[in-house]
């Protein structure tokens, strides 16, 4: 039984915590801020509740893994689990909107054949087929065994079958998310619902490889699902498994150095010069962050390989309104841009800003425990702003409640109030510079998409999370919680799950 002291209470610390924890180790976590969550956060006001992280849940098998393998308890006995249907309603520049059903790829076909014309629903419908084999392609390497040593294959190798395409008078195949969009599905709507999968996650499809074309596939294989009480609940669940388990919390500790004895972690020293021992530490911060916390020799290959560049954030825009959720609402819009070049050149070019008319995911779960009562309605909205956001964001918040409007009829007039959360906030929480937020792992692209391995240079040292392999998002962070464990319990030989 070893000692093993996990730094912050992000879902992937947690994750690592408690199936380590089941392994027969004392695991101590030690979290700077004062509680558990990481990113997936609760703001409340008069009544009314709002996630201020992740608003929807991807990939449930993950955390449904997670409570089995820790307790033989399914997720469903703690929290209250519920498939968004339809997935997304979207709102085109041009006016026109299409529901698309969760989980039927047969449905959605019909959906887009409607609403955007025969053979719209065909065209996603063969993308669909061939974001499956990217996603066959690199699912294991990418998600489920330690990042390979030899991870530029991963760099050079692009996933993605992209169709042969005749142009200038040669056979090319799309190379990013923008061209197989321009070239495979021929439709500005579609092409603009499938770059709002990247830019979801901040990340530019103009330069994002075509392997990206596994964020809308997952959405549709596996279906999107919200948490009864908000995703804030899913958090309160992990943390009270790690509790049940005898994980041990210490929250308000501020971890400044991680120790270490001949060439090895060797425990944990906080700001005012206390010191934990431990055998293993697992660290659940930015890597520049944990680089910062190791010193000297030691700290040669921490966070550096492969290397990650720096991401964008998010704006979210609270809205407490008068009046209820009328029936048939779907639960998440996206009302896209109606200047989309414009918006990937404010966000991703040589001087990021704030676009002037910004993509906005409206969020509208109706659920009876965010607000005071039936005769109201809590909403979220969310949008895409560069890391150390400058400018007007009060400004920008006004943007996204006017872009919103499209999607919400009198919104103006049902508003009581509403509440901005800016990358600054973001930052405090999760302590990641200009609060960027890490994007999922993918293949190709040089590397640039790859996170470092959750070993490190220095020996017993691991990392956990969104920014460490295999990536930002609620799953990802899950499977790095399960391959520190992995790693831990079972030793470099560890190839992941079977």
């Amino acid at each position: 039984m070893a000692r093993i002291a996990v730094i912050g209470a992000g879902m992937g610390a947690m994750a690592a915590a408690a199936r380590l924890a089941v392994a027969g180790h004392r695991v101590a976590v030690y979290e700077r801020t004062d509680t558990y969550g990481g990113a997936l956060r609760r703001f409340e006001r008069d009544g009314f509740a709002f996630d201020t992280g992740p608003g929807l849940l991807p990939l449930p098998a993950v955390h449904r893994d997670l409570f089995v393998k820790t307790g033989k308890e399914p997720l469903e006995d703690r929290v209250e689990l519920v498939q968004v249907d339809p997935s997304a309603r979207h709102v085109f520049a041009d006016g026109t909107e299409v529901s698309l059903p969760n989980v039927s790829r047969a449905g959605v076909v019909a959906a887009l054949d409607e609403a955007l014309g025969a053979g719209a629903g065909q065209r996603w419908g063969d993308f669909l087929v061939r974001a499956r084999e990217a996603w066959d392609r690199a699912r294991r390497p990418l998600l489920e065994e330690p990042l390979w040593p030899n991870w530029q294959v991963l760099a050079e190798r692009e996933p993605y079958p992209a169709v042969p395409h005749k142009r200038l008078l040669r056979t090319r195949r799309a190379g990013t998310l923008a061209e197989v969009g321009a070239w495979e599905l021929r439709d500005p709507r579609l092409a603009a619902l499938l770059e709002s999968h990247a830019l979801a996650y901040g990340l530019d499809p103009r330069t994002a490889p075509a392997s990206a074309a596994v964020l809308p596939y997952l959405d549709h294989a596996f279906g999107t699902w919200y948490v009864r009480g908000g995703l804030r609940e899913l958090a309160r669940a992990v943390y009270e498994r790690c509790l049940a388990r005898r994980v041990e919390f210490t929250f308000g500790a501020e971890v400044g150095r991680i120790v270490d004895k001949d060439g090895r972690a060797a425990g944990v020293e906080f700001a005012d010069g206390t010191v934990a021992e431990a055998e293993f530490v697992v660290a659940g911060v930015p890597p520049r962050v944990l680089a910062g916390m190791v010193r000297g020799t030691a700290a040669r290959g921490v966070g550096e390989v492969p290397p990650q560049p720096g991401a964008p954030s998010r704006l979210t825009v609270l809205l407490a309104l008068r009046g209820g959720r009328p029936e048939g609402t779907a639960h998440r819009t996206v009302v896209h841009t109606e200047d989309r070049a414009g918006e990937l050149d404010a966000l991703f070019g040589a001087a990021p800003g704030l676009p002037g008319q910004p993509t906005v995911s409206v969020s509208r779960p109706g659920d009876p425990a965010l607000v005071p009562d039936p005769e109201h309605e809590a909403v979220t909205l969310t949008a895409t702003v560069p890391a150390s956001a400058s400018g007007d964001l009060q400004a920008q918040a006004d943007r996204m409640i006017a872009v919103a409007a499209r999607a919400i009829p009198g919104l103006r007039d049902r508003l009581l109030w509403h509440e901005v959360r800016t990358p600054a906030d973001i930052a405090r929480v999760t302590g990641a510079e200009g609060g960027a937020v890490p994007a999922p792992a993918l293949a190709a692209a040089q590397g640039r998409l790859l996170h470092p391995a959750n070993t490190t240079g220095l020996a017993g040292l691991f990392t956990v999370g969104g920014w460490s392999h295999p990536g930002g998002g609620l799953p990802h962070a899950g499977m790095s919680g399960a391959l520190v464990a992995g790693l831990i319990v079972e030793g470099p030989e560890f190839r992941g799950s079977q």
